[in-house]
């Protein structure tokens, strides 16, 4: 074996495994810091452009999910509108109905027509009101709903406005529209009928309209859950396995250390020979 004192070679062995093992060390620490064995593109360019792609996914989707949440709450408050106007047709009709007796007494029916018109008044107050963001599905020429419904925005669920106004064509009743008379109240009473099943048909689009948005977010939930386990399964480091590894390059590390320093004393040796 040739000794030198200008190159050691077991020292450049000792130090090159060392440096080995200080950067698996630092991969594995980065890994039980970051949670990811794929961080960026040196990690591994492949998976982390697939797992990219995904995110992209992921994002696309996050967007579906709010204007889902924007279409629902516009429908919803929709259909809370148009019950509360039903409500008021049928209190109408009784009013109208009572009205119609012809053996009542002109005071009696003049009370039951005031509480008729305030009734009356109180669905355009309603319609009015019944907003969300702008948005008014049952006010005259009112605003359909449209939602993106998947991660690209090329496909939409559309809920068609409903016209629950004094002046459209589904309610029969006009913003004029009481009674003086027996006669004039027994008329009322068949435009609220006609007014209660329209109005009944109304909410019953609504409601599927809802549904349909509904079940459309239920799915871009899961959706979106099952990408999102997908990238883990891509990207995520398995911490139980890397802190064992841990523990062994920091073993290794120190092992190394002292192999390097071992490795330096060697050219110490030759100093034995002039003695």
């Amino acid at each position: 074996m040739v000794s030198s004192v200008n190159t050691n070679a077991g020292a450049l062995i000792a130090l090159q495994n060392l440096n080995s093992t200080s950067k698996q060390l630092a991969t594995v620490q980065g890994r039980i810091n970051t949670g990811l064995k794929v961080a960026g593109a040196k990690d591994n360019g492949a998976i982390f452009a697939i797992a990219q792609n995904l995110r992209s996914d992921v994002a696309g989707l996050n967007a579906v999910k709010g204007s889902l949440d924007r279409g629902i709450s516009a429908v919803d408050v929709a259909v809370a509108a148009g019950e509360s106007i039903s409500d008021l047709l049928i209190q109408m009709k009784e009013k109208a109905v009572a009205a119609s007796d012809s053996g009542l007494d002109s005071a009696s029916r003049t009370a039951l027509q005031s509480d008729f018109e305030a009734l009356r008044d109180q669905i355009t107050t309603i319609v009015t009101n019944a907003e969300f963001n702008g948005t008014n599905l049952i006010k005259n020429s009112g605003d359909a709903v449209t939602a993106i419904v998947n991660d690209k925005g090329t496909q939409t669920i559309t809920v068609a406005a409903q016209d629950l106004s004094l002046t459209g064509t589904t309610i029969s009743i006009a913003t004029t529209t009481t009674f003086t008379t027996a006669t004039t109240a027994a008329s009322a009473v068949t435009l609220l009928e006609s007014s209660i099943s329209a109005v009944n048909s109304a909410l019953a689009t609504l409601g599927t309209g809802s549904k349909k948005l509904d079940a459309q977010r239920t799915f871009v939930n899961k959706l979106s859950d099952v990408i999102d386990v997908g990238i883990g399964n891509l990207v995520d480091a398995d911490l139980a396995k890397e802190s064992a590894r841990l523990q062994s390059l920091q073993v290794k590390q120190q092992l190394g250390i002292q192999a390097l320093s071992i490795a330096n004393q060697a050219p110490s040796t030759v100093l034995a020979l002039f003695r």
